[in-house]
C-alpha cells in the first residue's frame, strides 16, 4: 500500500480534541485494532499549523503511543507521521481522501518558549 511521509519541521502541532477508540464499524461500535501489533487503535483530532495555513487532522494512533494526559490546546510532537490515499465505493458512489497516522503522540514545548518561563 502507498504512503507518503510527512514532514512535521516547522509545524506546530496542537491537540484538538482528546483521543478517543478508533471505531471499525460506527453502526455496532466494534472497535479498531492494529493489524500488526493487535494494538487498539485511537483517533485524534489536531490543528496542524505549516506554511501559514492551519487545517484539522484526524489522525489514527496504537493506543500504547497515546500519553493519557493530552487534552485540548497541548502542543504535541508526531513521531513518523504519514499520509495514505484512500478510496473505495458504496451504493455507486465513489468517495476518496487522506488517512493520517502517526506511531506516536508526545506532549512537547513550543519552539518559541524560553528555558526561563
Amino acid at each position: 500500500m502507498k504512503f507518503i511521509p510527512v514532514d512535521t519541521t516547522g509545524a506546530l502541532v496542537m491537540v484538538a480534541q482528546e483521543p478517543r477508540p478508533k471505531l471499525k464499524n460506527r453502526q455496532t461500535g466494534e472497535l479498531a485494532f492494529d493489524t500488526e501489533t493487535g494494538a487498539p487503535l485511537m483517533t485524534l483530532d489536531v490543528t496542524f499549523v505549516a506554511n501559514g495555513q492551519a487545517d484539522i487532522l484526524s489522525l489514527t494512533v496504537p493506543q500504547p503511543g497515546v500519553p493519557d494526559d493530552l487534552t485540548p490546546g497541548t502542543l504535541v510532537a508526531l513521531t513518523k507521521l504519514i499520509a495514505r490515499p484512500w478510496e473505495n465505493e458504496f451504493n455507486g458512489q465513489k468517495r476518496s481522501g487522506i488517512a493520517f497516522r502517526a506511531d506516536a503522540v508526545t506532549a512537547s514545548m513550543p519552539a518559541f518558549a524560553s528555558a526561563n518561563g
